[in-house]
């Protein structure tokens, strides 16, 4: 009898032993540590962060670098980073969980929940529904003046967006569109009585245990362990403001750090369940996984999904959705002045990861996160430092091109069809509103929302500003058949002159 309780306590022991190994499955978290030390120093990135999550489990967290090239504070699991686009998913999450909640449909009319909500196009106007809007596929492009350093509010920049000429057929192109995820907020808080900030707290931060997390720079400054934002400036790296845009919140205002998108990670990977708790119907996480609208690979998308590995690209709901390598990848970035964020999740494999950089402009995030895929999934080695660098190259170098042809193709010798005082004065559209013109030291100087540029006279009546953020547009002047200047063209947007 002794013998045989030996025999269990032994065969028990081995049990224990093998499930506790299986568990506590080794995984190539040096490699993770090697590849993330090699993705700060190629990129020159001052700070980044990392979480990982792998069945479940947290198998990799940690901070890198800096948070402050200045203060040297160095970066920890816990350091807030604005966290821009991948904001979206939140948007579409709050949606889910009130489709669930039967207060709203993906395919309701937008005007249902924002009812001053319009398109220019009439088409578009009568159809629109809140899937259009979250899948960008309205026909809009990006027109991101409209928020990007406005005085506008949230209803004032809706508005305005609804007398914008569509650049495309409804439904026939994705052309990534930021007022519209702002609408798609505005639905969330009206469906659900409250706003979008409360109903993202309450529903999805508080469960999930999110902390630190926030809607808003003016509470993201505040933490004790905040990143600052940077930006290369030649050979140095400096810091830069923290970028303030609640005007345009539910496109990219939320700030976390990577212990705050474990939960976030995990959920998804869950099929909208944590710990045993359901927070999103299965059913909703599929569709919100799902391909909705198909993507050009080209162009700019070509830096976060390399066409080499990607041969299907395209939308779900707040998410991009790809093959890479053989798997589905269900990803999105955030860009925000002088931080940049991705996130990406390997559903059968259940692996998510999240990387976070206090750096403008940088593919460091997506660098990382393909080569941790990479190595996490026994792919074949490469390096997405050199080859998405590469593919920045050269999409600068096209930039570079385009602006050199601009130059190239410059009339010398003109000069403006009138005097300089007959283009002062008020021009006006209805979405972009009014631009005032005047005359300041013999230049001409252009005044819209919160810009205010000279003007260098390029050739005829064309003027180019000279405030470096709107070094890729130009201004021209249109004089009507009785010689008077009747107009100017800006952003792709006639302004009629007033009388």
């Amino acid at each position: 009898m002794t013998q045989k309780l030996h025999r269990l306590f032994f065969s028990v022991l081995v049990c224990v032993v093998f499930v506790s190994a299986a568990f506590a499955q080794k995984w190539d978290t040096p490699g993770i540590d090697a590849a993330m030390n090699d993705a700060v120093k190629f990129w020159q990135t001052p700070g980044a962060a990392i979480v990982v999550v792998k069945d479940d489990q947290v198998i990799f967290i940690k901070g890198y670098g800096v948070r402050d090239v200045k203060t040297k504070e160095a970066v920890t699991p816990d350091t807030v980073f604005a966290i821009g686009s991948t904001t979206k998913a939140f948007v579409t999450g709050a949606m889910a969980m009130l489709v669930d909640d039967g207060k709203m449909n993906w395919d309701d009319p937008v005007r249902k929940h924002v009812s001053y909500f319009r398109l220019s196009d009439p088409l578009a106007n009568d159809n629109v529904a809140l899937r259009d809007i979250v899948t960008h596929r309205t026909g809009l492009v990006r027109h991101d003046l409209l928020w990007y350093a406005s005085p506008w509010s949230r209803e004032e920049i809706v508005r305005k967006i609804g007398f914008v000429p569509l650049s495309y057929g409804f439904r026939t192109n994705f052309q990534y569109q930021n007022i519209m995820f702002l609408t798609a907020g505005l639905a969330v808080g009206n469906a659900a009585g409250s706003n979008w900030e409360a109903f993202t707290q309450k529903r999805i931060f508080d469960p999930l245990g999110m902390k630190s997390a926030s809607l808003s720079t003016t509470v993201a400054e505040k933490s004790p362990d905040h990143a600052t934002p940077h930006q290369k400036r030649g050979a140095n790296i400096d810091t830069m403001p923290w970028r303030n845009i609640d005007n345009v919140g539910p496109a990219g205002s939320i700030n976390a750090s990577v212990r705050d998108l474990t939960n976030w990670i995990r959920l998804h990977l869950n099929e909208g369940e944590l710990d045993g708790k359901r927070l999103i119907s299965a059913e909703n996480v599929r569709e919100m996984h799902t391909p909705q609208m198909v993507i050009r690979n080209e162009g700019r998308w070509q830096l976060f999904f390399p066409p080499t590995e990607t041969s299907q690209l395209s939308y779900g709901l707040g998410w991009f959705i790809n093959d890479y390598r053989g798997h589905k990848l269900v990803m999105h970035g955030g860009t925000i002045d002088g931080f940049r964020a991705s996130i990406v999740l390997v559903p059968k494999a259940k692996l998510g990861v999240a990387v976070l950089a206090n750096l403008n402009g940088t593919q460091m995030p997506e660098a990382a996160c393909y080569n941790v895929v990479d190595l996490l999934l026994g792919l074949p080695k490469k390096d997405w430092n050199a080859g998405i660098a590469e593919s920045a190259k050269q999409l600068e170098a096209e930039t570079n091109k385009a602006l050199m042809a601009r130059l190239a193709a410059k009339k010398k010798d003109t000069k403006p069809s009138r005097e300089l005082a007959a283009y002062v004065g008020s021009y006006e559209d209805a979405g972009y509103g009014k631009a005032e013109i005047s005359l300041i030291d013999d230049s001409l100087v252009l005044s819209w929302s919160s810009f205010k540029t000279k003007l260098q006279h390029f050739h005829f009546d064309t003027f180019s500003p000279t405030e470096p953020r709107l070094l890729t547009e130009q201004v021209q002047f249109t004089l009507g058949a009785d010689g008077e200047v009747n107009g100017l063209s800006f952003q792709g947007i006639q302004f009629k002159k007033k009388k």
